[in-house]
């Protein structure tokens, strides 16, 4: 699939919309994440050897579930597959594969890459599916785990249907990811990083920063730089490599951001991005300027409820106190970024937020040796890591007496 990177990148922009100056770059990324899962999967697989009792053998096999179903997402299509087939498929298991309507051929890519690569025919399968016949398949009898990522509410919809049934479910769900910029950050370095991690692919990512608090000391200045980077965006056909910002992936998500800006804007905020500036960005059209509001408040969904788009709110803050308490003011808790010189408050930072991963000096990122975890709204389970092949496996233990 790497060889075919230029190929596979230039379809995923044409089934989603990011830029083609990004796009191959998600197959390495990909690649990297398969690599690494294999690297560890025989040691991580390997029987577990008890010792201390004369004449018994006594031991734990890993066995594989049987049937993994894996109903993915548009918005990063291959990365967020790989995480669950590959340890799946290393596990033992069988998989099938339903990926999200807006990017079909990712699947069909995905089988071809892996039969090409001596996977045995049929152990790895996709489906094109409608919501009402994935369904149908979470609740055969057939399938023994379902990984789902995706939207909360449908998130909810995949446990109901695998509730009549003992099976493992793994749900990766929303985020609202906030980041704290201290009065000691570098600002230069945390300014480019934090609206990056807001506005990459559009700002639809589970991980995006979707609302940002900044120490009142640096809050002028860091607002100065961002609406200097966020204007040097360039919106506009994703098939240009000068594009550095498409569109959404459909009108209505669109029109939802719109829709959660002008709320907000209503409510008291203000705007500091001079959209006048990006001309594709009209209504009724899946592009949507990069905008930075100020004067937001948590009695505004933008700083509460999910955006998913090129959008950040951002509030000033006193103290470190203020801001662990409105970072956990949220119903996701799937990554937090802090941005300081100090490592020492990071990590005492970092042991106060609820979230799955809390970053330092970095964000809208995953490390494939470390866990992806998601808290409250934004999921159960976890992915990739040593610690990614438990939930698809199930323990077996060997109890053998020797020469009764």
């Amino acid at each position: 699939m790497v060889e075919r990177r230029e190929l596979l990148g230039k379809e995923l922009t044409l089934q989603m919309g990011r830029p083609i100056r990004y796009s191959p770059k998600e197959i390495d990324t990909m690649a990297t994440r398969a690599n690494f899962m294999s690297g560890v999967a025989v040691e991580e697989l390997a029987d577990i050897q008890l010792e201390g009792q004369a004449g018994f053998h006594r031991f734990i096999r890993r066995e594989a579930l049987g049937v993994v179903f894996a109903i993915m997402p548009w918005n990063f299509p291959y990365l967020t597959a790989i995480n669950l087939v590959v340890p799946a498929l290393l596990a033992g298991n069988a998989v099938i594969l339903k990926h999200s309507p807006h990017t079909p051929l990712v699947a069909e890519r995905m089988v071809e890459g892996f039969l090409d690569a001596g996977l045995p025919e049929g152990l790895f399968q996709f489906l094109h599916l409608s919501p009402e016949q994935a369904d149908w398949v979470v609740r055969r009898p057939e399938v023994d785990f379902v990984g789902f990522t995706g939207s909360v509410s449908v998130g909810r919809e995949v446990q109901k249907a695998a509730g009549d049934r003992f099976i493992g479910v793994g749900l990766e769900l929303g985020g609202k990811d906030p980041a704290y910029v201290r009065t000691d950050a570098d600002l230069g370095f945390t300014v480019e990083n934090v609206i990056d991690g807001a506005f990459f692919n559009s700002g639809q990512s589970c991980c995006a920063v979707e609302r940002v608090y900044v120490h009142r000391n640096v809050f002028d200045e860091f607002i100065e730089r961002a609406v200097s980077i966020s204007e040097a965006y360039v919106l506009g056909d994703p098939r240009n490599s000068e594009t550095t910002l498409g569109p959404l992936v459909r009108n209505s998500s669109a029109d939802f951001v719109r829709a959660q800006v002008a709320e907000a804007v209503a409510q008291g905020a203000r705007k500091k991005v001079d959209e006048s500036q990006f001309p594709w960005a009209k209504p009724g059209t899946p592009y949507v300027a990069p905008q930075i509001l100020v004067e937001v408040d948590h009695s505004m969904r933008l700083m509460t409820e999910e955006t998913f788009g090129p959008v950040v709110g951002v509030m000033g803050v006193d103290s470190d106190e203020e801001a662990v308490r409105l970072i956990n003011d949220c119903r996701f808790g799937l990554t937090a970024s802090v941005w300081t010189r100090d490592e020492e408050a990071a990590l005492t930072i970092a042991d106060q937020v609820v979230a799955g991963t809390v970053f330092m000096n970095r964000c809208d990122y995953l490390d494939p040796e470390l866990p992806w975890i998601g808290v409250k709204d934004s999921g159960r389970g976890c992915s990739l890591s040593r610690l990614g092949f438990a939930h698809l496996t199930r323990p077996k233990s060997f109890h053998l007496r020797l020469n009764p």
